[in-house]
């Protein structure tokens, strides 16, 4: 499969979008063949991994067409901005299927660790132990701790369903962004962007955002006043709204 790709106009695009959410399989096809080599910039990440990159590269194509179908034409956001991480989604999914994604042993080991370590703590102190006590007593770090419980999970993205409220599924897109002019916030992963943070601010999100638990839930496993995790959890997330403000205008 060749990487080569045509150029095409911003507007060009939008037209070619909203024609193939119309219907149009011409479109759709030029969609396809103008955005080559974005598949497989992404695709780039994902070789060696025993599978073939044409084969990825099929995959790859398929979340690109699930961006062309869920790409709301109301916001100035490009493409493309909007597309890889589909992409890098709807790879990383068949990779996860097909059992080629992988925990380390490590972490595997980690996590039945802390497992046992929060049973025994939570016997010996008559309640659940904070993050920070399991930590002291196995030894290690907070993140590492927060990190070998979230590799046991799926990779989540903030196009995925967090919860369902009566029936209508609730995105982590819903939670965090505060108004509609903020819906861009849906282009990229949320992993991405928590890669930047701090060691306690990640935890505070992960528990959040990952693990639905409430802002009384945090302090009490953090050991600190429900006041400091609700400004902390508003300062993070502003704060990943303005990074992720650099791919918005790119």
């Amino acid at each position: 499969m060749s990487a080569k790709s045509t150029a095409v106009s911003h507007e060009t695009v939008r037209e070619w979008i909203r024609l193939s959410q119309a219907g149009d399989q011409e479109a759709r096809s030029r969609m396809v063949e103008s955005n080559v080599r974005l598949v497989w910039s992404v695709v780039q990440r994902f070789i060696n991994r025993g599978h073939d990159a044409d084969d990825l590269f099929q995959i790859g194509s398929i979340g690109l067409l699930k961006a062309v179908d869920k790409f709301d034409l109301s916001y100035s956001v490009k493409f493309s901005t909007y597309a890889v991480p589909m992409i890098i989604g709807e790879i990383q999914r068949f990779l996860r299927d097909d059992g080629a994604v992988k925990v380390s042993r490590s972490v595997k080991e980690l996590a039945v660790k802390v497992r046992r370590s929060k049973e025994k703590l939570a016997n010996s102190l008559g309640r659940l132990p904070t993050i920070s006590e399991i930590a002291n007593d196995l030894e290690v770090s907070i993140d590492d701790i927060v990190l070998s419980q979230e590799a046991s999970r799926a990779p989540t993205s903030i196009h995925e369903t967090v919860y369902e409220n009566e029936g209508d599924p609730i995105t982590l897109l819903d939670q965090m962004a505060s108004n509609e002019e903020e819906q861009w916030f849906h282009q990229l992963s949320l992993k991405e962007a928590l890669l930047t943070l701090e060691k306690r601010d990640r935890v505070i999100i992960f528990l959040r955002y990952y693990k639905d638990f409430t802002q009384s839930e945090v302090a009490e496993r953090l050991g600190i006043s429900q006041v400091q995790v609700s400004r902390i959890e508003k300062r993070v997330l502003q704060s990943i709204r303005d990074w992720l403000g650099d791919a918005k205008e790119a």
